[in-house]
C-alpha cells in the first residue's frame, strides 16, 4: 500500500470514529445540542482536524445520515430479491423499514434534521452528492420492483411514470417516520402501534393503486401478521429477534 492510500484510509477510519463519536453525543445530549467544539472534546482531536472531515455542522449532520443509509439499502435490495409477488416484494419494503429503524432508532431524527431546507441548503455540494450517491440503491430497490409490477401486469401505473408509484410509497412511510419522532404527538391523538398502522395504510394504498392481487381486507390482522410473518422468516430472519410492526 502507499503512502497516499494508507493516509486516504487513515482519513477514512478517523472520520468514521468521529461519527462514532457524534452519534455518541446525539444519544447523551439530544440532537439540537450538538456541537463541533464537543465532537473535538470527546474525540480528542483539533478543531482543525474536524473541520478537515466536516466544514460545518450541517456537513456531519448530512454526514450522520448517509452513513446509515448503506445498510438500509442492503434490507431494500434483499426485499427486492425476494422470490415473491411484486406487491408482496413492495410491501416487504415498509417491512424492511420498520427493521431498520428499530436497529438505528436515531437515524430518522437526524434525517428529518438533515433533509430540512436550512440544513440541506448549507451543507456542502460535495456532501449533498455523496449523500444522492448513497441513497440511490434504495431507490433502484424500489424501482426494479415498480417496474417488474408494470411489466408482469400486477399494476397498471394509469399514467403515472415508475418513479411517481414508488414516490406513493415512500412520502406514505416518511410521513409516518416523522409523526413517531414527534414525541408524543400520536399518542395525543390515541394512535397506538403506528408501524403496524402503516403496514395496514400500505396494503390500503397498493389495493387503491389497483397493484395484483388484491386483499380482500387491509385491516385483516390476521392476514397482516401472516404476511409479516413470512416476510421476517423468509427475508430478514437472522434479523428479527422481536417485533417490528
Amino acid at each position: 500500500m502507499g503512502t497516499k492510500e494508507r493516509r486516504e484510509r487513515q482519513f477514512e477510519e478517523r472520520e468514521k470514529r468521529l461519527l462514532a463519536f457524534a452519534r455518541e453525543l446525539i444519544v447523551q445530549d439530544g440532537l439540537l445540542n450538538l456541537q463541533m467544539g464537543k465532537l473535538a472534546e470527546v474525540s480528542e482531536h483539533a478543531m482543525g482536524t474536524i473541520y478537515q472531515h466536516f466544514a460545518c455542522k450541517e456537513d456531519l449532520l448530512l454526514a450522520l445520515t448517509t452513513e446509515s443509509v448503506a445498510e438500509q439499502a442492503e434490507l431494500f435490495q434483499r426485499a427486492a430479491q425476494w422470490q415473491a409477488s411484486s406487491r408482496e416484494r413492495m410491501f416487504a419494503i415498509t417491512v424492511a423499514d420498520t427493521i431498520f429503524v428499530q436497529r438505528n432508532p436515531e437515524h430518522f431524527r437526524i434525517a428529518q434534521y438533515a433533509h430540512c431546507e436550512v440544513v440541506w441548503k448549507a451543507a456542502s455540494a460535495c456532501r449533498r452528492t455523496a449523500h444522492f450517491e448513497a441513497s440511490q440503491p434504495l431507490s433502484d430497490a424500489v424501482m426494479t420492483i415498480v417496474h417488474d409490477a408494470i411489466s408482469s401486469g400486477d399494476l397498471d401505473p394509469r399514467g403515472m411514470n415508475p418513479e411517481a408509484v414508488g414516490t406513493g410509497c415512500w412520502a406514505l412511510t416518511c410521513g409516518m417516520h416523522q409523526l413517531v419522532h414527534a414525541e408524543g404527538l400520536l399518542e395525543h391523538f390515541n394512535v397506538r402501534q403506528p408501524y403496524r398502522l402503516l403496514g395496514r395504510q400500505m396494503l390500503a394504498m397498493l389495493n387503491g393503486m389497483g397493484w395484483q392481487p388484491l386483499v380482500a381486507d387491509p385491516a385483516d390482522p390476521d392476514a397482516l401478521d401472516d404476511l409479516i410473518a413470512r416476510i421476517r422468516a423468509e427475508v430478514f430472519h437472522e434479523l428479527c429477534t422481536n417485533d417490528t410492526i
